[in-house]
Parts: structure tokens; C-alpha cells; sequence
């Protein structure tokens, strides 16, 4: 498992809650929001649904920082939430995963150890990459986050297929156009 980097679980995990609530056809129910922790590499086993409300609310407070113009406004999304989040970064080798670092408590539920560590691999992110790879989807009918995890670093789309969507409709325009 790739733990920091643009290809980290959790910058994933931050892309997939905040598409799961924060857009039209979003599936934020107990049972998305535990799919999320499966598939992002969390101990899903600790979810608990009555906890389903923090984590929507956290995946709307990480939506502005998908949506900021520039590095600064980044940041400063960013520093706010790192204000309003407890850290207790320790090293842990655990489940054949290799030493790692965690960024919560031992002792912290499941919330706030997905909220310090998708907030710690954003700025981590941040820090090495800048905002270039982030962001919100460029096609004209799709409001999905990306965070792109290519070698060029220079995707625009949340999927292959909001890119070939667009990439179709910008060709047919462009046949239909005279001259």
C-alpha cells in the first residue's frame, strides 16, 4: 500500500468520500461509507453507521480544498481543518503493512483517525505536488473531485469517461462548425 504521494489510500479515500456526498447521485449510506474504508485500506471492521453523520459532514468540509482556485485558498482550506483536527502522529507496523506513520491517537475511534489521515496525505500532497493535481472534473455536466494519479500529472477528468464524453462533443462541435 502506497502510504504518502499522490497515490496514497488516503487522498483516494478523500476523492471517494467526497464524491459520495458532496455530489447529485452521491451514495453516502452506512453501507457506501464502510465500501470506502474497505476499498481505501481503513479497518472498515471498526465502522460504526451511528458514525455515518461525521464522515459525511467530513467529506463536505473537504470539498472546498478540491475546489480551490490556487495554492493559497489550497492552503489555507487546508490549515483550517488542521487547526480543528487532532493529531498524535506515531509510527506503527502493523498487519504485514510495514512501518508506517499514523497521524490520530492509538486510542481514536475510526472518524477521526480517517479524518487525520486523509487531512495529513492532502497536505502531504500539497506539499510536494502544489494543487496541480486536484481539483474538480473539467467536463461542463460533472461536479466529481479528482486527485490524478498519473505519471504526467496532467489530468482534468474525474474518469475516462467524463474525458472521452467531453473529447466527443468538443469533435462533433468542431466538424459541425463551418470553415
Amino acid at each position: 500500500m502506497k502510504i504518502t504521494g499522490y497515490r496514497s489510500h488516503g487522498v483516494a479515500a478523500a476523492v471517494a468520500l467526497v464524491n459520495a456526498v458532496t455530489v447529485a447521485g452521491g451514495d453516502g449510506s452506512p453501507n457506501a461509507l464502510r465500501e470506502i474504508l474497505r476499498v481505501h485500506g481503513f479497518v472498515w471492521q471498526d465502522f460504526d453507521p451511528a458514525t455515518a453523520d461525521e464522515f459525511r459532514a467530513w467529506g463536505r468540509e473537504l470539498r472546498p480544498f478540491f475546489e480551490a482556485p490556487g495554492l493559497h485558498e489550497a492552503v489555507a482550506v487546508l490549515n483550517g481543518l488542521l487547526e480543528r483536527t487532532p493529531t498524535h502522529p506515531h509510527l506503527a507496523d502493523h498487519d504485514g503493512l510495514g512501518l508506517h506513520m499514523h497521524h490520530a491517537p492509538p486510542s481514536a475511534k475510526l472518524p477521526l483517525r480517517f479524518r487525520a489521515t486523509t487531512l495529513m496525505h492532502l497536505s502531504e500532497l500539497v506539499c510536494t505536488y502544489g494543487v496541480g493535481r486536484t481539483g474538480v472534473c473539467a467536463a461542463p455536466d460533472c461536479d466529481r473531485v479528482y486527485a490524478d494519479t498519473s505519471r504526467a500529472g496532467r489530468r482534468r477528468y474525474c474518469s475516462e469517461t467524463c474525458a472521452n464524453r467531453t473529447n466527443v462533443a468538443a469533435f462533433r462541435a468542431r466538424r459541425r462548425s463551418p470553415g
